[in-house]
C-alpha cells in the first residue's frame, strides 16, 4: 500500500481489550473509551465487545460515540454552548457538567436527564504542567466540596479525572485515598462515580489484580457504580505509522527524510518534546528520521539500524494510535496518511483514504 498510512493491528489491540474486559469482570467497574484520545470508528464494533461505551470532550464526540459505539454514551465538555446542549442531551445517557455555573445555566434544559459534575481533587500524577488537570488555577472541575454539597440534589454522579499516564498503582491508590479523605462525604449517596482515564493498567507488569481489588472496595464502600475512561490504555502499542524514506543526506549526522510529518501526523511528539518509537532500534547505523514539512524541528527522533538507510526503505513508527489520528492536520498540505486495518487473520484493507479534495474541503 502507498505510504504514509496508520496501520491498526487488531491482534495488537486485542490484548489491551482483553485486560479491560478482565478488569470489568473482576472489579465491577465499567469501561468507556475516551474519544479525545482515539476516535477511529472503524474498530468501534470490535472494541465494543470488550468495553461499555464512550465518553466525550465535545458535542461532535458525543454524536460519534452514539452513532458508532454500542453501549453507554457519556457527554462531557469543559463548557457547553447554548446551541449545543439540546443535541448533547439527545445523544447521551449521562451529561457531566464541568462547573456548578454550567449546571445552573442548563438546569431546566437537562432536568430529567442523568447528570453529573466534574470534581478537581487537586492531586495529579502528571509531571508536565501542560497536561496536568490539577495544575494551579485549573478550570477543569469544581474543587470546593462545599459547592458540590450544595448541588448534590441535582446530580447523581461525580467525575474525577486526575490521572495522566499513571503506570504506578501505589501512586493511584494514594491519590484515591486523598480523594476519599477530602470528598468522601459528597461521594456518599452518589449512584455513580467516574475515575476518568490516564491509568495505564494495560501496561506490561502493571498489578491489575490490585487495581481490581481497590476499585471493588471503593465501589462497595460508597455503594456506587464505578466508571473508568481508558484512552491510551485501550489502544497502546496497537498501531504504527508506516512511512517511506524519500531522501538521505549528511550534515554532521545521517539524516533520512520520510513521507510523513510529526507536525501533521504525530503532533503530540512536538507538543511534549518526545521522540517517536521504532523497534528494534539497534545496530551500528545511527540515523535521524525527519519529517517532510518545512518546520525545522519536524524530527521523529534518532534511531539505530543494521544497515544504512536508502531511498525507498519502509519504516514503522510505533505506538501511533493515541492522540495521533484525532490531531492530524493539513499543515503544509502534506498528504494525510490513510487508515488501514490488519484483521485478526492478517489481511489488510484500507478503511479511509485522503485526497486533495479533502484538503481543499477543509479550507474555503
Amino acid at each position: 500500500m502507498q505510504t504514509p498510512f496508520y496501520l491498526i493491528d487488531k491482534s495488537r489491540l486485542l490484548p489491551n481489550l482483553e485486560k479491560i474486559a478482565w478488569l470489568r469482570d473482576q472489579s465491577g467497574a465499567r469501561a468507556l473509551l475516551a474519544l479525545k484520545c482515539f476516535a477511529t470508528w472503524s474498530v468501534f464494533d470490535f472494541m465494543a465487545q470488550y468495553m461499555d461505551g464512550t465518553t466525550s470532550s465535545s458535542l461532535f464526540e458525543v454524536k460519534l460515540g452514539r452513532e458508532h459505539f454500542p453501549g453507554e454514551t457519556h457527554a462531557y465538555s469543559v463548557a457547553w454552548a447554548d446551541h449545543e446542549i439540546d443535541e448533547a442531551l439527545a445523544n447521551s445517557d449521562k451529561i457531566i457538567f464541568n462547573s456548578a455555573s454550567q449546571l445552573d445555566r442548563f438546569d431546566a434544559a437537562s432536568r430529567g436527564h442523568i447528570r453529573g459534575l466534574r470534581v478537581n481533587p487537586g492531586v495529579s500524577s502528571s509531571d508536565f504542567d501542560l497536561a496536568d488537570p490539577a495544575r494551579p488555577f485549573s478550570r477543569l472541575g469544581e474543587h470546593d466540596p462545599k459547592v458540590i454539597e450544595r448541588n448534590r440534589d441535582r446530580i447523581s454522579g461525580l467525575m474525577f479525572h486526575n490521572n495522566c499516564e499513571n503506570a504506578d498503582f501505589d501512586r493511584f491508590d494514594a491519590m484515591l485515598s486523598r480523594i476519599e479523605a477530602r470528598f468522601g462525604h459528597v461521594i456518599k449517596g452518589m449512584e455513580w462515580i467516574s475515575l476518568g482515564g490516564g491509568i495505564h493498567f494495560t501496561g506490561e507488569g502493571y498489578p491489575i489484580e490490585r487495581l481490581a481489588e481497590r476499585l471493588r472496595r471503593f465501589a462497595g464502600e460508597y455503594g456506587a457504580q464505578v466508571y473508568l475512561e481508558p484512552g491510551e490504555a485501550a489502544i497502546t502499542n496497537s498501531t504504527t505509522l508506516e512511512v517511506t524514506v524519500l531522501d538521505t543526506l549528511y550534515n554532521g549526522r545521517n539524516l533520512a527524510v520520510v513521507d510523513a510529518s510529526i507536525e501533521a501526523h504525530m503532533l503530540d511528539l512536538l507538543i511534549y518534546r518526545e521522540s517517536a518509537k521504532m523497534r528494534p532500534d539497534e545496530g551500528p547505523e545511527e540515523w535521524m528520521i525527519c519529517g517532510k514539512s518545512c518546520l525545522a524541528g519536524d524530527v521523529f527522533g534518532t534511531f539505530r539500524f543494521p544497515a544504512p538507510l536508502r531511498v525507498g526503505d519502509r519504516l514503522s513508527v510505533e505506538d501511533a494510535a493515541g492522540y495521533t489520528m484525532v490531531k492530524k492536520n493539513w499543515f503544509n498540505g502534506v498528504a494525510m496518511p490513510a487508515i488501514v486495518l490488519r484483521e485478526l487473520d492478517g489481511t489488510l484493507h484500507s478503511v479511509r483514504d485522503f485526497t486533495y479534495a479533502d484538503f481543499a474541503a477543509a479550507l474555503s
